[in-house]
């Protein structure tokens, strides 16, 4: 089993900056590729980055690319998202994933455990 819990949400200005964190619990985090996937409103939840087993890889969404960053330290089970430029379209809660998989990839279906989200909230 594997638990994954998401913190660093909140409320931001336009334009401002959040770094969301995601702590997994178990001893494979360091196996596997993990991802960030958001949903907003009545909307689908969409993928957002990913990262691979090592950290050596990442792929983003192209909403997102060149603002985010994700990151991964295996020493302390942990994986981040640093979003810079927000905007209000970014407003959704976020979500981490642990991926089935090694390598780097936005295909949902692959990631087994989700963590509970994180609200964050961008404003005009």
């Amino acid at each position: 089993q594997v638990q994954l819990v998401e913190s660093g949400g909140g409320l931001v200005q336009a334009g401002g900056s959040l770094r969301l964190s995601c702590a997994a619990s178990g001893r494979t985090f360091s196996s596997y590729a993990m991802g960030w996937f958001r949903q907003a409103p009545g909307k689908e939840r969409e993928f957002v980055a990913t990262i691979s087993w090592r950290g050596v890889s990442t792929y983003y969404a192209d909403s997102v690319n060149g603002r985010f960053t994700i990151s991964r330290d295996n020493a302390k089970n942990t994986v981040y998202l640093q979003m810079n430029s927000l905007k209000p379209e970014d407003t959704a809660v976020y979500y981490c994933a642990k991926s089935q998989k090694k390598y780097a990839h936005d295909d949902r279906n692959l990631y087994d455990y989700w963590g509970q989200g994180t609200q964050v909230t961008v404003s005009s």
